[in-house]
């Protein structure tokens, strides 16, 4: 059985068991601050298990794409040393929303593996919840008692909290869990050991397949646990290993899932898969790792240095890497097996055909990227060993990891290679410093909510009051490195919660008595919440809640403005133009989309005049609320991909504009006033960006740049300034050649008086000194000096503010192991720079000019 009929077995199942089939949401989360990515099914239902949305459908299956690289579930290092763990990979789930429970989540899951998939009972074994006395949880007698109708009981397996107890975060939803175990060894291994002392020992053939939660109690911050009002079940099953097992292979990459991927990459490497072990793993890790790049990307997260973007960066890498260690790959390829990926899923996954070719342009451009990384690590290392006397620092292999993205495993490798290693010790201190700095610095600890009073549902009204009379219906006090704040709930609130691009109110609340600042104002599992930096001293009383209203009126502005030129980018340069991420604020707005190459000036003008010429026509807001989405749909409004939208939606219109948007908006474009274009380029492969202001800011931009061209006409003394700046640079090209004749000549003439500096340091004649001079000179002085014997110059001068130091050995210096690289890279400290060249010369910059005689004095130091 395919892996498609797979997928639809179970899909078909459920669904005649009285599932809701849902789409799977995207694998990269928006609006949730505790996860980058789904790592579970049940992500784009935690609202409903935390109580704070109700459940459309009591019941609901669904396949989930997930990916599970960082945080708690990371199992980024087990990809492609063995056969079953993923990067990106889908979990097949139904789920109950107060609806059924244990009795008949547990009789389902029987039912479809050995009635729908026909798996071999003597195979497979359970979990249950043995209990935790230090926890206070009681052994999960009920889930026990089920299995035994079904199962021998020596298969029937307890488990400590670890492996049989749920947790969502620290604080929430969670409960006991019940796994179910296939035991996929050979027959003759079968016999020599008894299966279920193999269960969650990490063996490579008995593994979990299907994981069942039972949701029944709410752990609160305080330790305790509470009876849930409502409990849910939550069960998750992977699909990968289901697809082995029902294709009767022992390695889920032998499955049609990865066939096609490692046929393609064997044709590409000319190797064999199974050619030797390293080249096996390198290939599974490839075929996994573009599943999990390209299916984020066609979600809207894109290689970078931060977050998200970060950890995918790290999984490209990491097949790069490992294709041109073992794979002889030394050129972009993994972006030609996007093709090969759209032929196995993209009918399932249809955002991968859209996306095609931004994909496919990303993932090409981030290889070449790396591989000239690649390149430039070797050098460093090189560099790290000709100055290390045989000792490798680990806080330099650190360094190299943590500045330039160089993976240490590659630098081990690369060292060993030569006899060599680093001082591992050294090098994990310097991780484990930089994971508390990003732990400290991340870290916020939220007491629990105080109810004053029982209102679960807050109402918004700010897109029509900018203020209004409220009660706290609750609050509480949160710890992180910007110290104590309040977070506070009111009962309705005037304050727009940052999203959809649109930052956060801010504003007051006050009362007779006192006036509290709301500093920001953002969304939290359907909460709206207002924090404070202060906690206004009677909570029980009335307030008037008054947002910013200069604020709020120039965002909408800049709402609006998004709106129309999201429209124009589409006219003028094509309906490929997709929105990748926005910020409205109220001074400016930022607009990322996807288009493939540089925007000309004059398309530039063109897209700017569209939006003015739609603010001239003062064209009337039309607003929709609670449209049908289908509807919506079907009038060819705008829709966010990855945006989670509800059945009833909210729609704005400005005549042929229409996009699907809760932020805030102008009643009439006229009221935006003027839109001005003040910058625009490429922000990632395949990403641009446009930044723009709106209304008084646009003026005042403008009166900026006028009275700029004012004050360089009057320097110029003449009003034509356009032939006034040619005429300047012409002359300066003419005057910069005088300059350089003159210059050669000096350095000619100064050779001499350079060489009655030397004096004898230790048998070597050395010259050490601060110069007057740029950095071209001191270069053409080192290498006139290069021809003499038994020299070393070192020269610091310093330049607007700017350090500047070089050194230069002559030959027969370097030949008895000197090396001006090395010790560049030791006077660079004294000047808080950086530095590097060749053997025989290297210079170097910094910031701190006071260090260059100190920077001069080490390396006398180091020469002696």
């Amino acid at each position: 059985m395919n892996s498609s009929k797979v997928r639809d077995l179970f899909l078909r199942f459920f669904e005649l068991k009285g599932h809701q089939i849902v789409v799977s949401a995207p694998m990269v989360i928006q609006n949730d601050p505790t996860l980058m990515f789904a790592n579970s099914g049940m992500n784009q239902f935690k609202d409903i298990f935390l109580g704070n949305t109700e459940a459309k459908y009591n019941r609901i299956a669904n396949s989930q794409k997930c990916l599970r690289v960082s945080g708690k579930h990371n199992d980024l290092e087990q990809v492609g040393n063995d056969t079953y763990h993923h990067t990106m990979f889908e979990m097949l789930g139904n789920w109950s929303f107060g609806d059924y429970f244990k009795e008949d989540a547990i009789a389902w899951a029987w039912e479809f593996l050995i009635n729908e998939c026909k798996l071999d009972t003597d195979r497979l074994y359970v979990t249950f919840f043995e209990g935790s006395k230090a926890d206070g949880l009681a052994k999960d007698e009920d889930t026990y008692n089920i299995w035994k109708k079904y199962i021998a009981k020596d298969r029937i397996i307890g488990g400590n909290k670890k492996d049989n107890f749920w947790e969502m975060e620290e604080i929430g939803p969670c409960g006991p869990c019940s796994e179910i175990h296939y035991d996929n060894r050979i027959d003759e291994e079968r016999k020599k050991i008894n299966g279920n002392t193999l269960v969650n020992q990490n063996h490579h053939d008995v593994i979990e397949i299907w994981n069942l939660v039972f949701m029944q109690y709410n752990h609160k911050s305080n330790k305790t646990m509470e009876e849930l009002p409502n409990q849910h079940v939550d069960t998750g099953m992977g699909f990968e290993r289901l697809c082995m097992i029902m294709q009767g292979k022992q390695s889920n990459y032998d499955t049609d899932i990865f066939r096609s991927l490692i046929k393609t990459i064997v044709k590409l490497s000319g190797k064999k898969y199974n050619e030797n072990q390293k080249v096996a793993t390198a290939m599974r890790v490839v075929a996994d790792h573009i599943r999990a790049i390209a299916f984020s990307i066609a979600d809207g997260q894109l290689p970078s240095n931060i977050k998200a973007g970060y950890v995918i960066r790290r999984i490209l890498r990491r097949a790069v890497r490992y294709a041109y260690n073992f794979l002889d790959l030394r050129s972009a390829f993994m972006y030609k097996l996007v093709d090969v990926l759209i032929r196995q899923l993209g009918d399932q996954f249809t955002e991968l055909k859209k996306q095609k070719k931004l994909i496919q342009k990303v993932i090409k451009e981030e290889e070449d990227s790396f591989l000239r990384t690649l390149e430039e690590g070797s050098k460093r290392i090189e560099q790290i060993i000709a100055k290390s006397d045989g000792v490798i620092s680990g806080k330099a292999i650190f360094e190299l990891y943590d500045t330039y993205g160089f993976p240490v495993d590659l630098t081990a490798l690369i060292l060993s290679e030569q006899d060599l290693s680093f001082n591992q010790a050294d090098f994990d201190a310097s991780m484990q410093e930089q994971k508390d700095r990003s732990k400290k610095a991340g870290k916020v600890d939220k007491e629990d909510w105080k109810v004053l009073i029982d209102d679960e549902k807050e109402e918004f009204v700010g897109y029509n009051k900018l203020e209004t009379e409220i009660k706290i219906t609750r609050y509480r006090k949160i710890k992180s490195n910007n110290g104590e704040q309040y977070q506070l709930v009111f009962n309705i609130t005037p304050f727009y919660p940052e999203g959809g691009g649109q930052v956060g109110d801010t504003g007051v609340i006050i009362n007779k008595n006192q006036s509290t600042a709301v500093v920001d104002t953002q969304k939290e599992n359907n909460l709206i919440i207002h924090f404070t930096n202060t906690l206004p001293k009677n909570v029980n009383d009335t307030f008037l809640a008054k947002v910013n209203t200069d604020d709020r009126i120039a965002s909408a502005r800049n709402h609006t403005a998004t709106h129309l030129l999201h429209e124009s980018l589409r006219k003028i340069l094509g309906e490929h133009v997709v929105q990748k991420g926005s910020l409205v604020c109220p001074d400016y707005l930022r607009f990322d989309f996807s288009h493939f190459s540089k925007i000309t000036t004059k398309e530039l003008q063109e897209i700017e005049k569209m939006v003015n010429f739609k603010i001239l026509a003062n064209i009337t807001l039309n607003e929709q609320i609670n449209l049908p989405l289908m509807e919506a749909k079907s009038i060819g409004a705008i829709m966010l991909f990855g945006e989670k939208y509800e059945d009833l939606v909210r729609m704005i219109q400005f005549d042929s504009s229409m996009e699907l948007c809760g932020g805030t908006h102008v009643n009439a474009t006229g009221e935006i006033g003027l839109f001005k274009i003040f910058s625009e380029g490429s922000i990632a492969s395949g990403i641009r960006r446009i930044e723009a202001k709106t209304g008084v800011y646009a003026m005042q931009y403008l009166n900026q740049k006028e009275q700029l061209i004012s004050d360089i006409s009057t320097s110029l003394k003449n009003k034509d300034i356009e032939k006034s700046i040619e005429k300047l640079i012409t002359d300066n090209k003419r005057l910069e050649k005088q300059l350089s004749v003159i210059k050669k000549a000096n350095v000619s003439t100064a050779k001499d008086d350079f060489l009655k500096l030397a004096v004898d340091s230790n048998g070597i004649r050395l010259i050490t000194q601060k110069v007057d001079m740029d950095e071209e000179s001191i270069k053409n002085i080192c290498f006139q000096l290069r021809k003499e014997e038994n020299l070393a110059v070192v020269l610091g001068s310093e330049n607007n503010g700017k350090a500047f130091l070089s050194i230069m050995l002559t030959d027969d210096l370097v030949e008895k192991g000197l090396n001006a690289n090395t010790i560049i890279r030791e006077m660079a400290k004294e000047i808080e720079g950086r530095g590097g060249g060749q053997p025989f010369f290297a210079s170097a910059g910094g910031s701190n000019t006071k260090g260059i005689d100190n920077a001069l004095y080490k390396a006398k130091e180091i020469l002696e």
